[in-house]
């Protein structure tokens, strides 16, 4: 196997293991919380989710941007130093807001003030790594992360309190940091840390923070409005169909943390184009085709994925998969203007995230469940359409940029 296709290959693998932590933290948690424990554990666990997208918008995505190969090691050890300032600061606010809030939810929001800055900094090495290219350190600190972290929660009593859960999740991060440290150090020897291009006006990871906060708000926002005109049985439906295709939400994760380092390689916008083309055919082809496999499926095998909620996301499919395929397509455009103009994608989340959301509603409005499916898609493939052609108005050749020091 060729040295990118390793690095792809490890990039996904990589993500696939971060999204597994994720997952089982959380089915580890339900198991040994009661039923108010776990709401707890749930509060803290989402903030933490919002706080890690902040700092990947932030700091991560203008890391695996920088194409100065000579200042590589002093973006890396620059961004880990930031990201711990941030964390510990983050950190005591959180630790003030526990001390606040009376029982057990202000005891695990303290915790995850006291563990915040070890898992932040910790997945902050997946960026620096994908910007060295060298994924497969990534993928070591996070096998490594996953191992210990299930290992600690599966030795918890049942019945655990939600701040001792987290502060037992947060303490697990300590050997996949050391060992990330350990295989940074090699990078970053010599190489002096500046905090300042993070604080100055114009940062890039400004744009990507409104991104982040654009996108995950409509997405809220459209369940949220959903659930005042729908059904329950529609709600659960339209979630049940969506997260069917959860492998190929990893395929995209990958591509949008990344795609990058490895798209950037390419020789100019044809190149760069030529090669985020193919990944777009690829991910479509497997959106469209995953689709098919689940459609496919018997209703025995149906029901044990999603129990009874599988008769009606079943119907779905077909508009989700649709969406799927041209998201891959979206992706990949996405991805092309990151690596060629990084500014140019901020409009384009807006305006398509908003729109997703009128669809959706719209489309609930004419055909049901159905009809909102299917606005999705049809929101999706708008965006992933204006995408290339903003792409196809970039002009052949520009100037490379830092992504650090880019005005926004």
């Amino acid at each position: 196997m060729s040295r990118r296709g390793l690095a792809a290959v490890s990039s996904v693998l990589d993500q696939a293991a971060s999204s597994a932590t994720n997952i089982l933290v959380l089915v580890l948690a339900a198991r040994l919380s009661s039923a108010s424990g776990f709401a707890d554990f749930s509060m803290v666990y989402v903030t933490f989710s919002v706080l890690l997208g902040l700092n990947m918008a932030y700091v991560g995505q203008t890391v695996v941007l920088e194409k100065d190969e000579e200042r590589l090691g002093a973006v890396c050890r620059s961004s880990l130093a930031f990201t711990a300032a941030a964390s510990a600061a983050a950190g005591v606010l959180l630790a003030v807001v526990g001390l606040a809030v009376p029982g057990a939810a202000g005891r695990a929001f303290l915790a995850l003030g006291l563990v915040l800055p070890l898992v932040l900094v910790q997945d902050g090495l997946r960026y620096c790594f994908s910007a060295l290219r060298t994924p497969e350190r990534a993928l070591a600190a996070d096998a490594l992360r996953l191992v210990c972290v299930v290992a600690a929660l599966l030795l918890q009593p049942e019945g655990a309190s939600a701040g001792r859960l987290v502060l037992v999740w947060g303490v697990s991060a300590l050997p996949a940091l050391a060992l990330g440290l350990v295989l940074l150090r090699p990078y970053v020897r010599g190489s002096a840390a500046d905090l300042r291009p993070y604080l100055r006006r114009g940062h890039l990871g400004q744009r990507f923070v409104v991104e982040f906060a654009v996108g995950n708000g409509s997405s809220q926002l459209a369940v949220l409005g959903l659930g005042l005109f729908a059904t329950p049985l529609a709600v659960g439906a339209l979630r049940g169909a969506t997260t069917l295709f959860g492998p190929l939400n990893v395929l995209f994760n990958s591509a949008n943390a990344f795609g990058p380092p490895v798209v950037g390689r390419a020789s100019g916008k044809r190149g760069v184009v030529r090669l985020t083309v193919a990944m777009g055919a690829v991910l479509a082809a497997l959106g469209a085709g995953w689709g098919a496999v689940l459609y496919a499926l018997p209703e025995r095998l149906g029901r044990q994925l999603l129990g009874d909620t599988w008769a009606a996301a079943s119907a779905l499919l077909p508009a989700t998969g649709a969406q799927y395929a041209v998201m891959g397509l979206g992706t990949c455009a996405l991805l092309t203007l990151r690596v060629l103009n990084p500014r140019a994608t901020l409009s384009l989340q807006v305006v398509f995230s908003l729109l997703s959301v009128a669809l959706l509603l719209g489309g609930y409005a004419l055909a049901g469940v159905t009809g909102a499916a299917w606005g999705l898609a049809a929101g999706s493939a708008l965006k992933a359409a204006a995408a290339w052609l903003r792409v196809s108005r970039l002009p052949a050749a520009r100037a490379p940029e830092s992504p650090v020091t880019t005005a926004v």
